[in-house]
C-alpha cells in the first residue's frame, strides 16, 4: 500500500471556486475525529487487511485540515500508527491555510512527525484573493513560510492560480516570481476553472459580475509555459503537467496516484483503490459520522473494467515526465493506442523514445485533448 489520504472537510469560509467537498459545520470537528479513528479500525481488519501493511505516505487533505486543534491530528496520526505499519520515513503532508499557521501549531505538528506542508497560496494579489473569497492575505503566505522554516518543516508546498477574469501576464509573471522569493520545495499551478455547482458557477450564470468572462485561450497558453519557463530557470523540475519540485521534493503521496498505487482514503468522500476497484465513502458528513459510529459505513464501490483501467493508466502516466511506458500495455491496448498516437507524433504534441510515450513542450497544454483521443470506449 502507498498511501493513505485522510480527509479533512472543515473550513472557516468555502472558496468560491472549490468543487471539493467541504463543510463549514466545524462544531462536529471532534465528532469527526473520533469517526475517522474508528473508521480505520474497521477499514484495517477488511479483506484481511493488518498492521503489516506498509504505508509510505500520509496525507491529510480538505478541505483545511489547519482547522483542527493541534490535539485532534495527533488523535489522528496516533490511531493511524496503532493500526498500520508506517515506513520510518515516511512523507506526512498536511495542508494548511496560510492564516491558520503559527510557529506554534508548526512546531506541535514538526514533534507529530509531520514532515510536509502544502498551502493554498493561489496569487500573491489581496484584490484576487478576495475575489475567490480567500482568507489569507498575501504579507500572511510570506509570514506561513518563516513560521514554518523555524519550526523545522524542510519541505513546503505552494498552490498557485492563473487564468482570473482579466489577469494580465505580467501579473501572472508578479505572482511566480513573488513565489520564487519565498524559496519552496515544491510548486503546483492551476487554471482558473469555473465549475458547476460552485458559487462562481452561479455568479457567471446569473451574469451577476460584469468581469466574469470565459478565460482567453491564447492568454492562458502564455500563462503555462511562463510559469514552465521561470521555474525551470529557477531550478524547479517539471515532473507533472501542474507540478514542480527542487530535486528530490517530488510529492510522494501524489505521485502513488499517478502510477496506479493503491491507497486507502478515510473519511466523508474519501476515495480508495486497490488496483481493480474504487470505492468512495458517503460525501455526507452526518451520514459519514452516524454510520461510522453503528458500524456500518456507507460507501459505493465500483470495479474497474479493462477499457477502465486502460483509460486511467493511459491519461495518469501521459501526465508526468516520465511518460507512458508501453510495455505496460497488452498486445490489444497497443494496437488500439499506436496508430492515434503517431498522428500526434507527427503534429509534435507526442513523442516516442525508448518505449516511452511523453507529450512534447507543445502537447503538454493541449493535454487533455490528446489524452481523450487515446482512451478507448
Amino acid at each position: 500500500m502507498a498511501g493513505i489520504y485522510i480527509h479533512i472537510p472543515f473550513c472557516k469560509s468555502r472558496c468560491t471556486y472549490c468543487a471539493f467537498y467541504s463543510t463549514t459545520r466545524t462544531e462536529l470537528r471532534q465528532r469527526y475525529v473520533d469517526a475517522v479513528c474508528k473508521e480505520m479500525t474497521q477499514r484495517a481488519s477488511e479483506n484481511g487487511q493488518s498492521a503489516k501493511s506498509l504505508v509510505n505516505t500520509i496525507y491529510l487533505g480538505g478541505g483545511t485540515p489547519s482547522q483542527l486543534a493541534p490535539g485532534q491530528v495527533e488523535q489522528l496520526l496516533t490511531k493511524l500508527r496503532e493500526t498500520w505499519d508506517v515506513d520510518q520515513g515516511a512523507e506526512i503532508t498536511m495542508e494548511m491555510n496560510p492564516d491558520d499557521v503559527t510557529y506554534e501549531y508548526a512546531a506541535q505538528l514538526v514533534n507529530m512527525g509531520v514532515n510536509r506542508v502544502s498551502m493554498g497560496a493561489q496569487t500573491f494579489d489581496d484584490q484576487r484573493l478576495k475575489f475567490v473569497n480567500r482568507r489569507h492575505t498575501a504579507v500572511q503566505v510570506a509570514r506561513a513560510v518563516n513560521h514554518l522554516r523555524r519550526a523545522g518543516i524542510c519541505n513546503i508546498s505552494i498552490d498557485l492560480m492563473y487564468g482570473f477574469p482579466c489577469e494580465t501576464l505580467s501579473e501572472w509573471q508578479s505572482d511566480i516570481l513573488a513565489a520564487l522569493a519565498l524559496d519552496v520545495e515544491h510548486l503546483s499551478a492551476y487554471c482558473l476553472t469555473i465549475e458547476e455547482g460552485t458559487p462562481l458557477y452561479e455568479t457567471l450564470r446569473k451574469g451577476e459580475n460584469e468581469k466574469m468572462r470565459d478565460g482567453d485561450e491564447e492568454v492562458e497558453r502564455e500563462m503555462y509555459y511562463t510559469l514552465k519557463n521561470l521555474l525551470e530557470e529557477a531550478g524547479y523540475e517539471h515532473y507533472e503537467l501542474s507540478n514542480f519540485a527542487r530535486p528530490g521534493f517530488r510529492s510522494r503521496h501524489n505521485n502513488g496516484y499517478w502510477t496506479g498505487l493503491p491507497y486507502i482514503g478515510l473519511g466523508a468522500a474519501a476515495h480508495s483503490y486497490d488496483g481493480r476497484t474504487r470505492r468512495c465513502n458517503s460525501d455526507n458528513i452526518d451520514t459519514y459520522i452516524k454510520g461510522v459510529e453503528s458500524g456500518r459505513l456507507e460507501w459505493e464501490q465500483e470495479t474497474l473494467d479493462a477499457n477502465t483501467r486502460y483509460n486511467e493508466h493511459v491519461m495518469l502516466a501521459l501526465r508526468t515526465v516520465e511518460g507512458l511506458n508501453t510495455g505496460t500495455l497488452t498486445e490489444d491496448e497497443l494496437h488500439y493506442l499506436m496508430p492515434i498516437a503517431r498522428k500526434y507524433i507527427s503534429l509534435g504534441l507526442l513523442r516516442l523514445e525508448a518505449g516511452r510515450l511523453c507529450l512534447t513542450r507543445e502537447g503538454l497544454f493541449l493535454s487533455d485533448m490528446v489524452t481523450a483521443d487515446l482512451m478507448r470506449v
